[in-house]
Protein backbone atom coordinates (compact mmCIF):
# COMPACT_ATOMS: atom_id res chain seq x y z
CA UNK A 1 0.00 0.00 0.00
CA UNK A 2 1.21 3.54 -0.82
CA UNK A 3 2.76 5.76 1.60
CA UNK A 4 0.00 7.59 3.59
CA UNK A 5 -0.26 11.13 3.27
CA UNK A 6 -1.95 13.05 6.26
CA UNK A 7 -2.35 16.76 7.45
CA UNK A 8 -0.41 16.83 10.99
CA UNK A 9 -2.32 15.69 13.64
CA UNK A 10 -3.83 18.36 16.20
CA UNK A 11 -4.44 17.45 19.70
CA UNK A 12 -7.94 14.89 20.49
CA UNK A 13 -10.80 16.46 21.66
CA UNK A 14 -11.42 14.14 24.72
CA UNK A 15 -15.60 14.82 24.59
CA UNK A 16 -16.02 13.10 21.35
CA UNK A 17 -13.64 10.08 22.33
CA UNK A 18 -16.06 10.10 25.40
CA UNK A 19 -19.66 9.93 23.52
CA UNK A 20 -18.11 7.92 20.82
CA UNK A 21 -16.70 5.59 23.68
CA UNK A 22 -20.52 5.67 24.79
CA UNK A 23 -21.84 4.27 21.64
CA UNK A 24 -19.67 0.83 21.70
CA UNK A 25 -20.27 0.35 24.97
CA UNK A 26 -23.93 0.83 24.40
CA UNK A 27 -23.65 -1.83 21.84
CA UNK A 28 -21.41 -4.19 23.94
CA UNK A 29 -22.26 -5.75 27.17
CA UNK A 30 -25.47 -4.37 27.09
CA UNK A 31 -26.60 -6.93 24.07
CA UNK A 32 -25.58 -9.97 26.67
CA UNK A 33 -27.79 -8.64 28.97
CA UNK A 34 -30.89 -7.36 26.97
CA UNK A 35 -30.91 -9.80 23.83
CA UNK A 36 -31.16 -13.20 25.70
CA UNK A 37 -33.66 -12.63 28.26
CA UNK A 38 -35.69 -10.89 25.49
CA UNK A 39 -35.82 -13.54 23.00
CA UNK A 40 -36.61 -16.19 25.49
CA UNK A 41 -39.54 -13.42 26.70
CA UNK A 42 -40.81 -12.61 23.46
CA UNK A 43 -40.40 -15.26 21.33
CA UNK A 44 -39.98 -18.26 23.60
CA UNK A 45 -36.53 -19.29 22.50
CA UNK A 46 -34.47 -21.57 24.65
CA UNK A 47 -31.40 -20.48 26.75
CA UNK A 48 -29.30 -22.91 25.50
CA UNK A 49 -30.39 -22.45 21.89
CA UNK A 50 -29.12 -18.83 22.33
CA UNK A 51 -25.81 -19.35 24.09
CA UNK A 52 -25.00 -21.72 21.39
CA UNK A 53 -25.57 -19.09 18.76
CA UNK A 54 -23.56 -16.49 20.89
CA UNK A 55 -20.67 -19.58 21.02
CA UNK A 56 -20.68 -19.76 17.61
CA UNK A 57 -20.58 -15.99 16.61
CA UNK A 58 -17.80 -15.57 18.90
CA UNK A 59 -16.47 -18.49 17.05
CA UNK A 60 -16.39 -16.20 14.35
CA UNK A 61 -14.50 -13.62 15.98
CA UNK A 62 -11.93 -16.37 15.77
CA UNK A 63 -11.12 -15.26 12.35
CA UNK A 64 -12.99 -11.98 12.40
CA UNK A 65 -11.28 -10.01 14.76
CA UNK A 66 -7.63 -10.35 13.66
CA UNK A 67 -8.84 -9.38 10.01
CA UNK A 68 -10.56 -6.54 10.56
CA UNK A 69 -7.37 -5.21 12.83
CA UNK A 70 -5.77 -5.92 9.33
CA UNK A 71 -8.33 -4.17 7.00
CA UNK A 72 -8.76 -0.96 9.34
CA UNK A 73 -4.45 -0.73 8.95
CA UNK A 74 -5.19 -0.98 5.37
CA UNK A 75 -8.01 1.14 5.61
CA UNK A 76 -6.18 3.93 7.56
CA UNK A 77 -6.27 6.57 5.02
CA UNK A 78 -10.05 6.08 4.48
CA UNK A 79 -10.49 5.78 8.04
CA UNK A 80 -13.73 8.12 8.33
CA UNK A 81 -15.84 7.11 5.63
CA UNK A 82 -15.32 3.38 6.65
CA UNK A 83 -16.30 4.31 10.35
CA UNK A 84 -19.35 5.88 9.45
CA UNK A 85 -20.37 2.88 6.82
CA UNK A 86 -19.38 0.42 10.05
CA UNK A 87 -22.13 3.16 12.60
CA UNK A 88 -24.71 2.83 10.15
CA UNK A 89 -24.75 -0.92 9.84
CA UNK A 90 -24.40 -1.07 13.27
CA UNK A 91 -27.45 1.18 14.47
CA UNK A 92 -29.46 -0.43 11.50
CA UNK A 93 -28.89 -4.36 12.92
CA UNK A 94 -29.91 -2.96 16.25
CA UNK A 95 -33.19 -1.93 15.16
CA UNK A 96 -34.10 -5.48 13.06
CA UNK A 97 -32.71 -7.10 16.69
CA UNK A 98 -35.37 -5.22 18.56
CA UNK A 99 -38.28 -3.13 16.95
CA UNK A 100 -38.54 -5.47 13.75
CA UNK A 101 -40.65 -8.60 14.31
CA UNK A 102 -38.32 -11.28 12.96
CA UNK A 103 -39.29 -12.61 9.51
CA UNK A 104 -38.05 -15.94 9.93
CA UNK A 105 -37.30 -18.25 12.79
CA UNK A 106 -36.19 -15.97 15.56
CA UNK A 107 -33.34 -17.95 16.18
CA UNK A 108 -31.61 -17.41 13.22
CA UNK A 109 -33.03 -13.82 12.95
CA UNK A 110 -31.25 -13.22 16.10
CA UNK A 111 -27.94 -14.51 15.11
CA UNK A 112 -28.18 -12.66 11.45
CA UNK A 113 -29.05 -9.33 13.16
CA UNK A 114 -25.95 -10.05 16.10
CA UNK A 115 -23.82 -11.02 13.42
CA UNK A 116 -23.99 -7.77 12.02
CA UNK A 117 -23.96 -5.58 14.89
CA UNK A 118 -20.84 -7.45 16.19
CA UNK A 119 -18.49 -7.11 13.53
CA UNK A 120 -19.29 -3.66 12.93
CA UNK A 121 -18.74 -3.41 16.48
CA UNK A 122 -15.48 -5.04 16.29
CA UNK A 123 -14.39 -2.86 13.43
CA UNK A 124 -14.88 0.30 15.01
CA UNK A 125 -13.68 -0.76 18.24
CA UNK A 126 -10.27 -1.45 16.64
CA UNK A 127 -10.39 1.42 14.89
CA UNK A 128 -11.38 3.93 17.68
CA UNK A 129 -8.86 2.55 20.14
CA UNK A 130 -5.64 2.39 17.74
CA UNK A 131 -6.84 5.91 16.87
CA UNK A 132 -6.47 6.36 20.40
CA UNK A 133 -2.69 5.28 20.91
CA UNK A 134 -2.03 7.49 17.84
CA UNK A 135 -3.84 10.78 19.60
CA UNK A 136 -2.68 10.05 23.15
CA UNK A 137 0.98 11.38 21.95
CA UNK A 138 -0.48 14.70 21.38
CA UNK A 139 -1.39 15.13 24.86
CA UNK A 140 0.76 16.37 28.02
CA UNK A 141 1.78 14.26 30.40
CA UNK A 142 0.38 10.71 30.59
CA UNK A 143 -1.68 11.42 27.64
CA UNK A 144 -2.61 6.94 27.45
CA UNK A 145 -3.88 7.47 30.73
CA UNK A 146 -5.60 10.85 30.45
CA UNK A 147 -7.53 9.47 27.13
CA UNK A 148 -8.26 6.61 28.67
CA UNK A 149 -9.94 8.13 31.97
CA UNK A 150 -12.23 10.17 29.47
CA UNK A 151 -12.59 6.88 26.85
CA UNK A 152 -13.63 4.49 29.81
CA UNK A 153 -15.46 7.15 31.76
CA UNK A 154 -17.89 7.47 28.49
CA UNK A 155 -18.13 4.24 27.81
CA UNK A 156 -19.38 3.31 31.61
CA UNK A 157 -21.64 6.35 31.53
CA UNK A 158 -23.02 4.67 27.86
CA UNK A 159 -23.50 1.03 29.62
CA UNK A 160 -25.50 2.77 32.41
CA UNK A 161 -27.80 4.41 29.88
CA UNK A 162 -27.97 1.11 27.84
CA UNK A 163 -28.90 -1.17 30.84
CA UNK A 164 -31.75 1.09 31.90
CA UNK A 165 -33.15 2.38 28.53
CA UNK A 166 -35.29 -0.24 27.72
CA UNK A 167 -37.02 0.61 30.84
CA UNK A 168 -37.27 4.38 31.02
CA UNK A 169 -37.78 4.16 26.60
CA UNK A 170 -40.98 1.69 27.18
CA UNK A 171 -39.19 -1.20 25.54
CA UNK A 172 -36.35 -2.73 23.64
CA UNK A 173 -37.88 -0.75 20.43
CA UNK A 174 -37.19 2.46 22.06
CA UNK A 175 -33.80 1.20 23.16
CA UNK A 176 -32.96 0.72 19.48
CA UNK A 177 -34.63 3.90 18.65
CA UNK A 178 -32.44 5.78 20.85
CA UNK A 179 -29.26 4.07 19.61
CA UNK A 180 -29.49 5.16 16.42
CA UNK A 181 -29.67 8.61 17.77
CA UNK A 182 -26.52 8.25 19.86
CA UNK A 183 -25.15 7.15 16.80
CA UNK A 184 -25.69 10.21 14.78
CA UNK A 185 -24.71 12.36 17.80
CA UNK A 186 -21.09 10.31 18.15
CA UNK A 187 -20.19 10.08 14.29
CA UNK A 188 -20.84 14.16 14.48
CA UNK A 189 -18.84 14.48 18.30
CA UNK A 190 -15.52 12.28 16.24
CA UNK A 191 -15.82 14.14 12.92
CA UNK A 192 -12.47 15.28 12.25
CA UNK A 193 -10.61 12.98 14.71
CA UNK A 194 -10.31 9.98 12.14
CA UNK A 195 -6.76 11.13 11.06
CA UNK A 196 -4.44 8.61 9.08
CA UNK A 197 -0.92 8.74 10.77
CA UNK A 198 2.49 9.01 9.04
CA UNK A 199 3.71 6.13 11.21
CA UNK A 200 4.95 3.03 9.51
CA UNK A 201 2.99 0.57 8.04
CA UNK A 202 1.53 -2.43 9.12
CA UNK A 203 4.14 -4.53 11.83
CA UNK A 204 1.77 -7.96 11.37
CA UNK A 205 0.26 -9.53 14.76
CA UNK A 206 3.61 -11.94 14.99
CA UNK A 207 5.66 -8.72 16.59
CA UNK A 208 2.33 -8.29 18.79
CA UNK A 209 2.44 -11.57 19.70
CA UNK A 210 6.10 -12.17 19.68
CA UNK A 211 5.85 -9.44 22.48
CA UNK A 212 6.13 -11.12 25.75
CA UNK A 213 4.86 -8.44 27.31
CA UNK A 214 2.23 -7.95 24.88
CA UNK A 215 0.96 -11.52 25.09
CA UNK A 216 0.71 -12.09 28.96
CA UNK A 217 -1.20 -8.71 28.93
CA UNK A 218 -3.85 -10.30 26.29
CA UNK A 219 -4.10 -12.93 28.73
CA UNK A 220 -4.61 -11.31 31.83
CA UNK A 221 -6.96 -9.21 29.12
CA UNK A 222 -8.95 -12.62 28.59
CA UNK A 223 -9.05 -13.82 32.10
CA UNK A 224 -9.85 -10.51 34.04
CA UNK A 225 -12.74 -10.53 31.64
CA UNK A 226 -14.54 -13.44 32.66
CA UNK A 227 -16.11 -12.54 36.48
CA UNK A 228 -17.67 -9.56 34.54
CA UNK A 229 -18.96 -11.81 31.47
CA UNK A 230 -20.24 -14.33 33.89
CA UNK A 231 -22.21 -11.83 35.73
CA UNK A 232 -23.71 -10.10 33.05
CA UNK A 233 -24.69 -13.78 31.66
CA UNK A 234 -26.36 -14.33 35.29
CA UNK A 235 -27.70 -10.65 36.10
CA UNK A 236 -31.15 -10.32 35.73
CA UNK A 237 -32.04 -14.21 36.35
CA UNK A 238 -30.26 -13.26 39.62
CA UNK A 239 -32.13 -10.40 40.08
CA UNK A 240 -35.50 -12.23 39.30
CA UNK A 241 -35.09 -15.50 40.38
CA UNK A 242 -32.50 -15.76 43.24
CA UNK A 243 -33.44 -12.44 45.23
CA UNK A 244 -36.89 -12.72 44.19
CA UNK A 245 -36.92 -9.05 42.93
CA UNK A 246 -38.53 -8.55 39.71
CA UNK A 247 -38.53 -4.87 38.51
CA UNK A 248 -35.18 -4.09 40.42
CA UNK A 249 -32.72 -5.18 37.68
CA UNK A 250 -32.53 -1.58 35.76
CA UNK A 251 -31.90 0.52 38.69
CA UNK A 252 -29.54 -2.12 40.17
CA UNK A 253 -27.60 -2.03 36.65
CA UNK A 254 -27.67 1.62 36.73
CA UNK A 255 -25.97 1.39 39.95
CA UNK A 256 -23.52 -0.96 39.05
CA UNK A 257 -22.47 0.55 36.04
CA UNK A 258 -22.66 4.02 37.37
CA UNK A 259 -20.82 3.59 40.38
CA UNK A 260 -18.00 2.24 37.64
CA UNK A 261 -18.16 5.14 35.72
CA UNK A 262 -17.73 7.34 38.46
CA UNK A 263 -14.53 5.76 39.77
CA UNK A 264 -13.00 5.35 36.27
CA UNK A 265 -11.34 8.76 36.62
CA UNK A 266 -10.28 8.59 39.92
CA UNK A 267 -8.45 5.11 39.59
CA UNK A 268 -6.66 7.12 36.42
CA UNK A 269 -5.30 9.80 38.94
CA UNK A 270 -4.35 7.04 41.14
CA UNK A 271 -2.59 4.84 38.43
CA UNK A 272 -0.99 8.55 37.49
CA UNK A 273 0.71 9.08 41.11
CA UNK A 274 1.49 5.15 42.13
CA UNK A 275 1.20 2.74 39.06
CA UNK A 276 -1.32 1.40 37.20
CA UNK A 277 -0.51 -1.80 37.98
CA UNK A 278 0.04 -1.50 41.78
CA UNK A 279 -4.00 0.15 41.93
CA UNK A 280 -5.10 -2.45 38.99
CA UNK A 281 -4.10 -5.24 41.64
CA UNK A 282 -5.49 -3.28 44.28
CA UNK A 283 -8.99 -3.26 42.75
CA UNK A 284 -9.31 -6.76 41.72
CA UNK A 285 -8.85 -7.51 44.67
CA UNK A 286 -11.90 -5.41 46.04
CA UNK A 287 -13.88 -7.05 43.26
CA UNK A 288 -13.40 -10.57 45.14
CA UNK A 289 -14.69 -9.02 47.96
CA UNK A 290 -17.39 -7.85 46.15
CA UNK A 291 -17.84 -11.03 43.95
CA UNK A 292 -18.00 -13.54 47.37
CA UNK A 293 -20.54 -11.27 48.88
CA UNK A 294 -23.18 -12.22 46.55
CA UNK A 295 -23.18 -15.95 47.35
CA UNK A 296 -25.05 -16.43 50.48
CA UNK A 297 -27.69 -13.62 49.24
CA UNK A 298 -31.30 -14.84 49.23
CA UNK A 299 -34.71 -13.71 48.35
CA UNK A 300 -35.17 -10.08 49.53
CA UNK A 301 -31.43 -9.22 50.44
CA UNK A 302 -31.75 -6.12 48.23
CA UNK A 303 -29.81 -3.86 50.74
CA UNK A 304 -26.98 -6.40 50.88
CA UNK A 305 -27.10 -6.64 47.00
CA UNK A 306 -26.50 -3.11 46.26
CA UNK A 307 -23.88 -2.70 48.27
CA UNK A 308 -22.60 -5.45 46.03
CA UNK A 309 -23.32 -3.48 42.99
CA UNK A 310 -22.03 -0.39 44.70
CA UNK A 311 -18.77 -2.20 45.14
CA UNK A 312 -18.07 -4.61 42.39
CA UNK A 313 -18.85 -1.37 40.20
CA UNK A 314 -16.29 0.82 41.67
CA UNK A 315 -14.16 -2.24 40.70
CA UNK A 316 -15.12 -2.21 37.28
CA UNK A 317 -14.22 1.19 36.59
CA UNK A 318 -10.12 0.42 37.38
CA UNK A 319 -10.52 -2.53 34.96
CA UNK A 320 -11.71 -0.47 32.01
CA UNK A 321 -9.48 1.77 32.53
CA UNK A 322 -6.29 0.70 33.15
CA UNK A 323 -5.67 -2.82 31.86
CA UNK A 324 -6.38 -1.14 28.02
CA UNK A 325 -4.33 1.98 29.19
CA UNK A 326 -1.31 -0.64 29.71
CA UNK A 327 -2.23 -2.69 26.80
CA UNK A 328 -2.38 0.94 24.50
CA UNK A 329 0.95 2.24 26.28
CA UNK A 330 2.61 -1.20 25.22
CA UNK A 331 1.40 -0.60 21.56
CA UNK A 332 2.60 2.52 21.17
CA UNK A 333 6.23 1.29 22.37
CA UNK A 334 6.23 -1.80 19.61
CA UNK A 335 3.35 -1.37 17.29
CA UNK A 336 2.55 2.60 17.12
CA UNK A 337 -0.18 2.26 14.19
CA UNK A 338 -1.98 -0.38 16.99
CA UNK A 339 -4.77 -1.73 14.76
CA UNK A 340 -3.50 -5.44 14.59
CA UNK A 341 -3.07 -5.30 18.39
CA UNK A 342 -6.36 -4.27 19.39
CA UNK A 343 -8.05 -6.80 17.15
CA UNK A 344 -6.41 -9.19 19.49
CA UNK A 345 -7.54 -7.15 21.79
CA UNK A 346 -11.19 -6.93 20.89
CA UNK A 347 -11.55 -10.92 20.23
CA UNK A 348 -9.59 -11.67 24.10
CA UNK A 349 -12.42 -9.15 25.20
CA UNK A 350 -15.93 -10.47 23.35
CA UNK A 351 -14.68 -14.35 23.76
CA UNK A 352 -15.19 -14.56 27.13
CA UNK A 353 -19.08 -12.82 27.24
CA UNK A 354 -19.44 -15.71 24.54
CA UNK A 355 -17.91 -19.13 26.47
CA UNK A 356 -20.00 -17.39 29.16
CA UNK A 357 -23.07 -17.47 27.65
CA UNK A 358 -22.36 -21.03 25.74
CA UNK A 359 -21.57 -22.66 28.96
CA UNK A 360 -23.51 -20.95 32.02
CA UNK A 361 -26.90 -20.92 30.22
CA UNK A 362 -26.90 -24.69 29.41
CA UNK A 363 -25.28 -25.07 32.84
CA UNK A 364 -28.37 -23.68 34.34
CA UNK A 365 -30.66 -25.11 32.29
CA UNK A 366 -29.54 -28.95 32.84
CA UNK A 367 -29.21 -28.03 36.66
CA UNK A 368 -33.38 -27.43 36.64
CA UNK A 369 -33.34 -23.93 36.56
CA UNK A 370 -35.97 -21.93 34.30
CA UNK A 371 -36.16 -18.19 33.54
CA UNK A 372 -39.12 -16.94 35.25
CA UNK A 373 -40.34 -20.01 36.86
CA UNK A 374 -40.54 -21.08 40.38
CA UNK A 375 -37.21 -22.96 41.12
CA UNK A 376 -36.12 -25.13 43.60
CA UNK A 377 -33.11 -24.63 46.44
CA UNK A 378 -30.99 -26.83 44.62
CA UNK A 379 -31.27 -24.64 41.17
CA UNK A 380 -30.98 -21.43 42.87
CA UNK A 381 -27.67 -23.02 44.83
CA UNK A 382 -26.30 -23.33 41.51
CA UNK A 383 -27.13 -20.04 40.16
CA UNK A 384 -25.89 -18.55 43.82
CA UNK A 385 -22.66 -20.56 43.18
CA UNK A 386 -22.16 -19.41 39.16
CA UNK A 387 -22.62 -15.63 40.00
CA UNK A 388 -20.56 -15.65 43.28
CA UNK A 389 -18.03 -18.21 43.08
CA UNK A 390 -16.81 -18.57 39.84
CA UNK A 391 -15.86 -14.93 39.03
CA UNK A 392 -13.80 -15.02 42.71
CA UNK A 393 -11.94 -17.98 41.14
CA UNK A 394 -11.25 -16.43 37.91
CA UNK A 395 -10.25 -12.91 39.41
CA UNK A 396 -7.49 -14.53 41.91
CA UNK A 397 -6.21 -16.17 38.88
CA UNK A 398 -5.92 -13.02 36.90
CA UNK A 399 -4.69 -11.04 39.95
CA UNK A 400 -1.85 -13.70 40.04
CA UNK A 401 -1.09 -13.51 36.04
CA UNK A 402 -0.74 -9.70 36.36
CA UNK A 403 1.44 -9.92 39.25
CA UNK A 404 3.88 -11.92 37.22
CA UNK A 405 3.76 -9.75 34.59
CA UNK A 406 7.01 -7.24 34.26
CA UNK A 407 5.53 -3.88 32.65
CA UNK A 408 7.17 -0.82 32.05
CA UNK A 409 5.01 2.09 32.36
CA UNK A 410 7.35 5.19 31.44
CA UNK A 411 6.45 4.19 27.36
Amino acid sequence: MSQVITAPMTAPRLPGFAVFAALLASAGLPLYIHAPKFYVDEYGVSLAALGTVLFGLRLLDVVQDPLLGRLSERLRAYRAMSVLIAVLAMAGAMLGLFAVTPPIAPLWWFALMLTVVFSAFSYLTICFYAQGVASADHLPGQGHLRLARWRETGALLGICAAAVAPLVLGGYAGFSLAFLGLAMVALWAMSGQWQGTDLPGSTGFGKVLRDAVARRLLLVALVNAAPVAVSSTLFLFFVESRLAAPGWEGPFLLLFFLSAALAAPFWGRLAEEYGAKRVLLAAMALSIAAFGGAILLGAGDLWAFGVICLVSGVALGADMTLLPALFATRMAAISPNAAEGFGLWSFVSKFTLALAAVSLLPLLQAGGFTAGQSNDNDALWLLSLLYGALPCALKLLAIALLARTSIDERN
